[in-house]
């Protein structure tokens, strides 16, 4: 993978965390204080879109780092996927720790469902249990079409 293809992933990999959380984010606004009206969700839920989309990148790095391959959500098997659920329930359960407790940053509703021995929001944890193997498949998707997997083909002929 060249650094110009890196880039290229690292940036699919965010544009399409920040779209899908958005999404996310939008219907779980009303389990968050002070999200009642529309008009200010559409807003507000721009800036986590976008937290959530490094957050997603620090998965990714997480994966390359541990199984050594910059490309290893293309076919992640068991260990990547296992990789990818661990990460995103500690990365989700300290980010919910901190802000909620420690910084005072957001607040439940009562209607917010709390996962039982973590004391924080279910929702943003089944966010980023969820969304990064969704994210990760549309990117591998795009990565493999047929004019990619062609090139893909051709670097690894040439560098026989």
């Amino acid at each position: 993978m060249t650094q110009q293809s890196s880039m290229r992933t690292l940036a699919s990999i965010f544009v399409v965390a920040v779209a899908f959380n958005y999404v996310w984010e939008l219907a779980q606004a009303p389990l968050y204080e002070g999200m009642a009206d529309f008009s200010r969700m559409l807003w507000h839920c721009i800036a986590p879109s976008l937290g959530d989309g490094a957050l997603v990148l620090l998965i990714f790095a997480v994966g390359w780092a541990a199984l050594g391959r910059r490309d290893w959500f293309v076919r992640p098997g068991i260990r990547g996927y296992a990789l990818t659920l661990i990460a995103g329930l500690v990365i989700a359960t300290s980010v919910e720790l901190i802000a909620v407790y420690a910084l005072g940053r957001w607040a439940y509703t009562s209607r917010m469902p709390i996962a039982p021995g973590l004391g924080v929001g279910l929702a943003p944890i089944a966010q980023m249990l969820a969304l990064p193997p969704i994210i990760f498949r549309v990117v591998a998707a795009r990565r493999l079409t047929p004019r990619a997997s062609r090139e893909h083909s051709r670097r690894v002929r040439n560098s026989i």
